[in-house]
Formats: C-alpha cells, structure tokens, sequence
C-alpha cells in the first residue's frame, strides 16, 4: 500500500506539471490571436485563474538518497540549467545540446549524439531522480518545438503580410 501511495502521489506530480504546461499552451496558442479581444481577455483571465489554482496544490514524493545520488543529483541539475539559461542566446544549439542529453536519458537508440557525461551523472542519480530528470528533459524539448512552430508560423504571416502590402504598392 506504500507504494501505491507513493506511485499515486508521483502521477499527481506528474498531472500537475501535465496541466499547467497545457494551460500554458493555450495561453501562447496561434489560435488566441485569431479570436476576438473580449474572448481573448476572457479566456486569458480564465487560463489565470486555472494557473493560479494549480499552482496552490503541492504533491511531493520525497526521494531517499545518499551523499553520491544527491552529488549526482545537483550536477545532473546544474548542466540542464546551463543550457536552459543559453536558450536564448542560440536556440538552435540548446535544442541539440537538450537532444544530446534526452539522448543520454533514454533506453531506445536515439536519432543523435549522446552526452556521454551526462549520462554517468544521471546514471549517479537514484532511480526516481533519473525518472524526473527524463520527463523535464521532455517537457523542455516539447516547449521548444511549440516555440519554434509559433516563431515559423508568426514569420509566415510577416512574410505573407509584406507580399500583400508589396503587391497592393504595385
């Protein structure tokens, strides 16, 4: 029964994240700019008030580790942090180098190089840890690729807006 409490409370961490990430989206969606201001305003104060009322439910299944799992723990941390805080000075290369470290992280051979010292830290870090560091290193790349969709779709339509405005000169 132990378990299952702790698994319980780990699927709650985990739906909380998987919530507030789906709000997120929402807010950020191309289709909020498609809309008009009043629903725009509506249902950004509505994503708010879901945000804020997520964010006052705290689920936290403690992992029980030692001096090295911990060691391991704060470096594995650390290097993700390091890329996270160069996003946005070359997106593309934070892109490879988060690649690079799911990559490491992941049982199935994957499309890319492998960080192979990041894979000894995770390998450090205990089994729930290893598990947490994965689904972050998730959550970031799929942040990323819905960056990158809104930044392409929003160049489309400059693109498209100066051809119209170019034509219409003509």
């Amino acid at each position: 029964r132990v378990e299952a409490f702790r698994d319980a409370a780990s699927a709650m961490e985990q739906e909380k994240e998987i919530l507030l990430e789906m709000i997120h989206n929402i807010q950020n969606s191309q289709d909020m700019r498609h809309i008009s201001e009043g629903e725009r305003e509506e249902l950004n104060l509505t994503a708010n008030r879901l945000m804020g009322r997520t964010l006052t439910v705290e689920v936290s299944v403690e992992t029980i580790r030692n001096a090295q799992q911990q060691e391991s723990l704060l470096h594995a941390t650390k290097m993700i942090d390091e890329i996270v805080n160069k996003l946005l000075d070359d997106l593309e290369d934070a892109k490879i180098r988060l690649m690079s470290l799911y990559g490491a992280c992941t049982s199935d051979v994957p499309a890319g190089p492998i960080d192979q010292k990041f894979q000894s830290v995770v390998i450090g870090c205990a089994i729930e840890d290893q598990k947490k560091i994965k689904r972050r290193l998730e959550t970031l790349l799929r942040n990323l690729e819905n960056s990158e969709k809104s930044i392409t779709l929003l160049e489309h339509q400059k693109t498209s807006v100066r051809q119209s405005c170019n034509s219409k000169q003509d």
